[in-house]
């Protein structure tokens, strides 16, 4: 069979996999909705919360950002896989032991504000809904290369199966459903490591392929041929100073985003969310120590592909044909001559490539079986599918739970909070899309902008509410505000409106750490020079941070 039916055959099976599970897992509670009835065991939350936080980004684009960035790249590495050690140990069994359903509920009961309650709503709306749009932008992508649909079309696609498995099932639906998702992405991503290395170099196993062979030290060598930038040389591309800044707001951003911390309150008990977090990175670090290899194996084959290739040639390629028609691979001849210069001098190259495409393109480029091209597609279907709906769920708790059942309406019946909770998902898809169809950046970016905004606003407020009983409601609901308003400025002032990177040249995906930082400066000025919290207050924060039955230390 082509490509084309493996992929729909692969994209309809597991499309109709998502939505039988969706109705198995339906829910009628709110418990269940918002929180799957605190009853999954850590293995399959942790499953879950890997096909949660592995995002298109992920899959689809981290490997093709580190194939251009080279050694800058391992940035979105250690950044999105360290955040996770982060939140295993300053955040999950703290804020499970609490017990409630939400972060931004947390933040309201721990600064004892509504203020700081709205504050953390706004946050984790803006967050969420940042980060969804690229998702969707993922499925679009996938679906207008292999099943033949403009973006348009495949974006509204992913919108009309993430809300039915997001409405009927609440968090209970998605999160058996991420767990089949992840087994997809994982098997499809490592298939094709495993297909790719041993192809190129003769060893089945990406991680050491890439480790103990010469290959990224030959890709090196040919871009410098073709007048790019080395491939293996730091900071060719990011200074150092951006190196570490990003590193540490993917860290950050990564323990702060609520869509990965709700995941932890739907565990039964506090010790299971410190498993859930380790199971996670397991889970994890199987993509993450493959993505370097795919990274320079797709770079390779492509540079081998099209540099110095006669541009009609090229053009009889089955792949490149199918890619320029989606305006995703374009090719100029800027000097006439039929030959294409791939270059990294702007004025001189004349291949465009959009890093969204590069892991989806591979098994093509690599001539790899065509079931692999539709597992792969399919991939990245269930990492995009399986993000869009646990943020969903995010800033539909946020909205019927935090805002209307906690401040407007205590009273409201089970049945109205679900009521609201589905309009809030179908209303949220529905904005989305075309944002999703007309994103203002590619994927990863996008998404690195999502994890700016959660380390600069909610990291400082939930570690300070967890370890600082001294930190009360006017200092967190300053730092936040401070944290958000100067990191959503800076992003959208250097990336939009044209401003230079003004603070000692940091990018906007570096930024997050400095607005985290103000936010810990304000929260704590602020916090000192106005009155302590309630002693009620201060009494919760001990008794979060001490272990249930844990008895005092004695002499042996």
């Amino acid at each position: 069979m082509s490509a084309e039916v493996w992929t729909w055959t692969i994209v309809l099976l597991s499309f109709a996999l998502y939505l039988g599970i969706g109705y198995w897992a339906r829910v009628r509670e709110t418990a269940g909705f918002y929180v799957a009835g605190r009853g999954v065991p850590p293995v399959a939350n942790g499953a879950a919360t890997a096909a949660d936080w592995m995002s298109g980004a992920s899959y689809i684009s981290m490997a093709g950002l580190i194939s251009f960035l080279g050694y800058d790249g391992a940035v979105y590495l250690m950044g999105w896989t360290g955040g996770y050690v982060l939140l295993a140990l300053l955040f999950a069994p703290y804020l499970r032991k609490y017990g409630k359903y939400t972060v931004p509920e947390f933040v309201g009961d721990r600064y004892y504000s509504n203020l700081a309650r709205v504050v953390a709503i706004i946050s984790a709306i803006f967050v969420s809904f940042v980060y969804m749009v690229p998702q969707l932008r993922g499925v679009g992508i996938v679906l207008s290369r292999y099943l033949g649909v403009d973006v348009a079309t495949g974006v509204w696609a992913a919108v009309l199966v993430t809300a039915f498995i997001a409405v009927i099932g609440g968090m209970k639906g998605i999160t058996w459903t991420q767990v089949a998702q992840y087994i997809v992405l994982i098997t499809a991503y490592l298939i094709m490591g495993i297909a790719l290395s041993n192809l190129l170099t003769g060893n089945p196993i990406p991680q050491l392929s890439f480790t103990f062979s010469d290959f990224a030290v030959r890709l090196s060598q040919l871009q410098v041929e073709l007048g790019f930038k080395e491939y293996v040389a730091p900071f060719q591309n990011l200074s150092a100073l951006n190196v570490l800044l990003i590193t540490l707001t993917l860290m950050v951003g990564t323990a702060g985003l609520p869509h990965v911390i709700i995941r932890f309150y739907t565990v039964p008990k506090a010790s299971d969310a410190r498993w859930s977090a380790g199971w996670a990175l397991l889970f994890i670090g199987l993509l993450y120590t493959t993505a370097p290899a795919v990274a320079v194996f797709s770079k390779y084959n492509l540079l081998n592909t099209l540099a110095n290739k006669p541009l009609e040639e090229v053009r009889q390629i089955d792949w490149v044909a199918k890619w320029e028609k989606t305006g995703l691979l374009k090719f100029e001849d800027k000097n006439g001559d039929g030959i294409l210069q791939m270059s990294g001098q702007a004025d001189a190259n004349e291949v465009t490539i959009d890093r969204d495409i590069i892991v989806l393109s591979t098994p093509e480029v690599a001539k790899l079986a065509p079931f692999i091209v539709g597992l792969v597609a399919a991939g990245g279907l269930a990492a995009a599918l399986s993000t869009a709906a646990g943020l969903l769920i995010v800033i539909a708790s946020a909205i019927s739970h935090d805002l209307y059942t906690r401040m407007i309406n205590p009273q409201a019946s089970e049945g109205t909070k679900l009521t609201i909770a589905r309009v809030i998902i179908a209303l949220v898809v529905i904005l989305a899309a075309p944002f999703g169809i007309n994103p203002p950046a590619f994927i990863a970016q996008l998404v690195a902008f999502a994890f700016g905004l959660a380390a600069s606003t909610f990291f400082p407020a939930l570690l300070l509410g967890i370890f600082d009983r001294r930190m009360n409601m006017q200092g967190a609901v300053a730092g936040m505000v401070v944290g958000l308003v100067f990191t959503a400025t800076y992003i959208i002032g250097t990336k939009y409106l044209g401003w230079p990177n003004f603070i000692l040249g940091i990018t906007a995906e570096g930024i997050g750490t400095v607005g985290m930082l103000l936010n810990f400066l304000v929260a704590y000025l602020v916090s000192r020079a106005t009155p302590p919290p309630p002693a009620e207050i201060q009494k919760l924060v001990d008794e979060i941070r001490t272990p249930k039955g844990s008895g005092a230390a004695v002499d042996h």
